[in-house]
């Protein structure tokens, strides 16, 4: 009896029955943000992002990423819907083929009851530096934005635990710095709202 080849006795992966993270082992084709809402399942978790055709996985940042995340959402909801817009944090963005979930997003309009939003929409994108994201923080994520025509980016920096933010607006195709201010002063911004506090409020201390 001749031998049996050894690809014969190799597992065959299983198509998964419904939304699972085996998608991820088993497609090799370019994913899109309606095939990661169809294949991949929510979680409150990891996000889970597209980018340039491939899914990107990233684990929830440190405590300090948090609270000022939940700090600054807090500081900027009130403005921001006496102003008419609104106001979320970590919600899915669709821009063409990728799929962002930024730490801040303002709406010109409210998101509420869906699962995504198109960047169209955005009026101010916000990102929290975290340590080992600093070049898409800083370079990757905003070249993106601009690229896609959000009109405003907020960069809320915090090295060495003192919290420094920054708002930029686009002009020609550019983000360029409107008002900045580092823990001790105050953050004074006029739009697309209006809203003034000291950055040493972003940390739970």
């Amino acid at each position: 009896m001749g031998a049996i080849p050894i690809e014969e006795f190799e597992p065959i992966a299983e198509t998964p029955a419904g939304p699972s993270f085996q998608w991820l082992g088993i497609r090799d084709e370019p994913w899109t943000p309606q095939l990661a809402f169809e294949l991949l399942p929510e979680t409150n978790g990891p996000r889970v992002e597209v980018f340039r055709g491939s899914v990107v996985v990233s684990p929830h940042a440190g405590v300090d990423h948090q609270s000022i995340e939940f700090n600054l959402a807090s500081l900027l909801k009130p403005p921001a819907r006496r102003a008419g817009c609104f106001l979320y944090h970590e919600i899915n963005v669709v821009s063409g083929d990728d799929l962002f979930i930024p730490d801040l997003v303002i709406l010109r309009e409210s998101g509420a009851g869906r699962t995504s939003v198109a960047i169209e929409t955005v009026m101010l994108l916000g990102e929290i530096v975290s340590a080992g994201n600093r070049r898409k923080d800083v370079i990757d994520r905003p070249k993106e934005y601009a690229a896609a025509g959000v009109p405003f980016f907020l960069r809320v920096d915090f090295r060495n635990r003192v919290p420094a933010i920054t708002l930029f607006a686009l002009e020609d195709g550019e983000y360029q710095p409107l008002v900045a201010a580092a823990a001790g002063t105050m953050f004074v911004m006029k739009e697309p709202f209006a809203v003034e506090f000291d950055p040493a409020e972003l940390l739970d201390e």
